[in-house]
């Protein structure tokens, strides 16, 4: 259990971060609470949505925000593993083989449209995602801490992309989709990008540090204290297990998710509980997060695609019909 004084503390470090992040990215106040939310679960993160929606902006906010050295690589067909993960060079005056380590070596990734490179390239965030190391001429070097990769895609009907496979998919703990601004919020976007020297877009120059290195790893191990009431595990494990069972009603999925699904369920429920300024999870904290966490996961049949059902409808469905604990 925590403390009170750590919960505050918590708070006011995440207050500060969405008030850094909300100096350019108006709105959508959801969208970026569950961006914290994978923030505190020590998570990977991606983002999907059209072009133009501000999904870099969004994720290049949050890496300034949160201090540590970033990197961003744009994804494009042309691009090589080796450009993400570096490569053993020959030195031609000294004759003896150097490592030139790429930019997965740092604290934050900004995979940008991650998408728009073959599945071969995209592969190449595996090992670092998941074993926080990366393997070049046999050696293994480990990734700094924290590191986090935070990526962005289009729709994947969009031309030019490249659907990433299912194996990386389940890497990401969440996947959120960005839609566009209301109407107020596109208009005090326009307004401030008006106000700026270039009159073309919002710049990150007003985006400062909430939070140092040391914090950051703080929030992560506070989050990771949060009480778990057995009940709750149970209920997110059942909800994972009802997208791969017919008895459940989950006969529109294709594909259900794993138990890798049933982990960060849980580890965003207590970022979520930890956002909220709980030390504790609620049932509430599950089904608020299981549209994000698990429609990446799954697919649905062909059937239930031509008719109109998609990924974030099937989860909602089960997430009615899964009984949650009165408690």
């Amino acid at each position: 259990m925590t403390n009170e004084g750590a919960l505050q503390s918590a708070a006011e470090a995440l207050d500060r971060v969405r008030n850094e992040i909300a100096k350019v990215f108006i709105g959508q106040r959801q969208l970026v609470d569950q961006t914290l939310i994978s923030l505190l679960a020590g998570g990977h993160l991606l983002v999907e949505g059209v072009p133009g929606l501000g999904k870099t902006l969004l994720v290049r906010a949050l890496a300034k925000a949160i201090g540590g050295e970033s990197r961003r690589v744009q994804f494009t067909p042309d691009l090589m593993p080796s450009d993400i993960t570096g490569n053993i060079m020959l030195d031609v005056q000294s004759g003896t083989f150097i490592t030139r380590k790429g930019p997965v070596f740092t604290n934050v990734l900004i995979a940008d449209e991650i998408n728009r490179s073959p599945a071969k390239t995209q592969a190449a965030l595996f090992e670092a995602m998941q074993e926080f190391q990366v393997s070049l001429d046999g050696n293994e070097y480990p990734l700094p801490r924290p590191f986090m990769v935070l990526a962005t895609q289009n729709p994947f009907e969009h031309e030019g992309t490249y659907p990433l496979p299912d194996a990386q998919k389940d890497r990401f703990l969440m996947k959120l989709l960005i839609d566009y601004p209301g109407a107020e919020e596109e208009k005090e976007m326009v307004r401030r990008v008006l106000e700026g020297s270039t009159g073309a877009e919002l710049s990150l120059e007003g985006v400062g540090q909430a939070l140092s290195s040391d914090e950051f790893i703080a929030l992560r191990d506070l989050a990771s204290q949060i009480h778990l009431a057995p009940e709750l595990i149970d209920y997110a494990v059942r909800l994972v297990s009802a997208t791969r069972s017919q008895e459940a009603g989950s006969s529109a999925l294709e594909t259900g998710a794993g138990p890798r699904g049933s982990l960060a369920l849980i580890r965003c429920a207590r970022g979520r509980a930890l956002l909220e300024g709980r030390d504790f999870v609620i049932p509430d904290d599950i089904k608020a997060l299981a549209v994000p966490v698990l429609i990446h996961r799954i697919r649905v049949s062909a059937e239930s695609d031509l008719e109109g059902l998609s990924e974030v409808q099937a989860v909602e469905a089960l997430v009615s019909k899964v009984e949650a604990p009165r408690t």
